[in-house]
């Protein structure tokens, strides 16, 4: 029998690794549309009227957002907004770019909070052997997503991130998961997945033979557990389900 000792541990990041909890959509949108115009306006770009703004930007968004549905395929925000903005006239630095892609961000990472001794608990994990990263169904851009994680000082925990956006398939297509186990450099059955999303995060992690954990958040509120797969309330959980494993493993 191989080992199947845990060896690394992979993260989706929403309402696992950061708690979003449900939110306005259109409220956070809005509050983009306004931080973004303003910076825009400062720079003295063409931006022209906020209500025009904000519908050009909007629209667009929601049709890439169908058309990621119907292909499981997620687009890159920051092109779109370098797409629709080049048309209207916008010239920006690459610098620039990225941050009006964070002003569009930032109303929702003042909502997306780390749990509770989730970096001591990152700590344990490192300290322990275990290699750690981030898979996560997004079209926000890596740079917004990471400048988040380094704000809650914990980019540094993960050097391997994978956001679908730089892929042709998402989870919970198989080839996101195997990906990341290659670059992570572990085979699947020594890889712990953690999400909250049982059919796009725990059905195919398992599946594919990583250990499976859900964790408990609103999207899985009421569900079962999937035989097969863990579940725990709060990361902080992680370190003592995984020397359970292991030790389980080891003869």
């Amino acid at each position: 029998m191989p080992n199947q000792k845990i060896k690394a541990v992979l993260f989706d990041l929403g309402d696992t690794l950061l708690n979003f909890g449900k939110i306005n959509k259109y409220r956070i949108f809005q509050q983009g549309a306004r931080l973004s115009y303003d910076f825009l306006q400062s720079c003295g770009q063409p931006v022209g009227n906020f209500k025009f703004y904000y519908w050009r930007n909007l629209v667009p968004l929601r049709i890439r957002h169908w058309l990621s549905n119907i292909t499981g395929k997620d687009f890159d925000a920051l092109a779109l907004l370098k797409k629709t903005g080049t048309k209207k006239g916008i010239k920006l630095t690459e610098q620039q770019w990225q941050h009006l892609a964070w002003l569009w961000y930032e109303p929702l990472s003042k909502i997306g909070r780390a749990e509770p001794k989730t970096k001591e608990t990152l700590t344990v994990l490192k300290e322990s052997g275990l290699k750690l990263g981030i898979v996560s169904n997004t079209f926000v851009h890596s740079s917004s997503l990471d400048k988040h994680l380094q704000q809650l000082s914990i980019l540094d925990f993960f050097p391997v991130r994978l956001y679908s956006y730089q892929f042709d398939f998402r989870k919970p297509d198989a080839r996101i998961f195997s990906a990341a186990a290659e670059r992570i450099g572990e085979m699947l059955e020594n890889i712990m997945f953690v999400g909250d999303r049982i059919n796009k995060d725990i059905k195919t992690a398992a599946k594919i033979g990583m250990k499976a954990v859900l964790k408990a958040a609103y999207t899985n509120a009421g569900e079962k557990t999937p035989k097969g797969a863990w579940k725990i309330n709060h990361l902080s959980e992680l370190p003592a389900l995984i020397e359970k494993i292991n030790a389980e493993n080891s003869h």
